[in-house]
């Protein structure tokens, strides 16, 4: 299924957002360019529209740091998007309370949940290059990104789960030993954990089976979901796994309390890569070998997710050219254009770009400010 019309972001504000003080900028629902110097503000607009997604944003930044340094209130970020054939204004920023609001054509909103269904938005960034060799967090929270394309319901799951994790957590250091309590939490991480790790699962499946289609320069990457409650997923239905894992939590709590942790549940799950062609795991590869084969994910991505909802990611790609060469930059470029994909790309050097010439909208970021290139 093709989607009427590309999503996209056609206007992006900021208000005392990083370095700007305040910035509208209207686009078309094609790829975007941002050239210009390190530190000029391209990865502050990518940053921004990252917050259009439930989450941190891409820099997993705390509720005051996008915040400008001399500002005069608190950060915000608006903008006008195009998907699934509707066009809405949805804005986001630090509210009362320090906590984080949203909005969605001026009508707040409980949680960020509603912002998984209006647009997916997944990014790349040089600091994911090595995304399969560092911490597991990292990599939980990227399938997250993914998954919220399939499912939106995904993000209250998540947002659910972390919120129940942490109290039991405090209970537990407390030396509260309130049964009741403790067991409501149990029943909330059993029953959120496993659609966590259903719809994980399920997301790794598809995306290796449609990363096992790749043409072209980037390698295959070959996926799998480790750990327990992943692995009891395969073995039993949903509604015995609710019911194993609030006898694992309610077991686990001396053990847990002693130790400070939680033991059992998808926040201890991790995704596993593999370069298919080499059998080699993404671990041991080399940080442009890691960062092909993130890529070649992204795509198969892409195309899973405009042929599930008629519409693929907008795709934001800080720094894209480091560690891709030409080819495979070309090729890139080349397939999100043909999925009608918006991306929004970053680079010091316009020559980068020369393969989108006559198809992005190109614009220069100098000192905070942003003109056509």
């Amino acid at each position: 299924m093709r989607a009427s019309a590309p999503a996209a972001v056609l206007r992006l504000d900021l208000t005392d957002f990083r370095c700007y003080a305040a910035l509208r900028l209207d686009v078309p629902a094609a790829p975007v360019a941002l050239v210009g110097p390190n530190g000029a503000g391209k990865t502050n607009l990518l940053e921004a529209i990252s917050f259009l997604a439930p989450g941190k944003g891409m820099r997993r930044a705390r509720i005051h740091d996008p915040e400008r340094t001399g500002g005069t209130g608190p950060w915000a970020v608006s903008a006008e998007i195009r998907s699934f054939g509707d066009t809405v204004r949805v804005g986001t920023g630090r509210g009362e309370g320090d906590k984080r609001v949203v909005r969605v054509d001026g009508k707040p909103q409980r949680g960020q949940a509603e912002l998984a269904r209006r647009l997916s938005v997944v990014w790349l960034t040089p600091e994911m290059d090595r995304l399969f060799a560092e911490g597991a967090g990292a990599r939980r929270r990227f399938l997250d990104r993914l998954v919220y394309g399939f499912d939106s319901e995904h993000a209250g799951q998540v947002a659910a789960y972390d919120h129940s994790l942490r109290e039991r957590a405090r209970l537990l250091a407390e030396g509260n030993g309130d049964a009741a309590w403790l067991g409501a939490l149990e029943e909330s991480l059993a029953r959120h954990g496993v659609a966590i790790a259903i719809a994980r699962a399920q997301t790794v499946a598809r995306l290796d089976r449609a990363a096992r289609a790749n043409v072209g320069p980037f390698p295959t990457p070959a996926l799998t979901l480790t750990g327990e409650i992943e692995r009891l997923c395969a073995e039993m239905p949903a509604l015995a796994l609710e019911e194993r894992a609030r006898d694992i939590l309610a077991a686990n709590r001396r053990t847990d309390a002693e130790n400070g942790t939680t033991a059992f549940g998808p926040h201890r799950g991790d995704l596993a890569a593999r370069w298919a062609e080499k059998d080699a795991p993404a671990s041991r590869l080399s940080t442009g070998e890691q960062k092909a084969l993130l890529v070649s994910l992204i795509l198969a991505y892409a195309r899973e997710l405009a042929a599930e909802r008629g519409a693929p990611p907008v795709l934001l790609l800080d720094e894209i050219a480091a560690h891709l060469d030409p080819a495979r930059r070309a090729h890139l470029f080349d397939e999100l254009a043909a999925l009608g994909a918006q991306f929004w790309a970053t680079g010091a050097d316009e020559d980068a770009f020369a393969p989108l010439a006559g198809r992005a909208h190109m614009l220069r970021v100098e000192a905070g400010g942003v003109v056509p290139a």
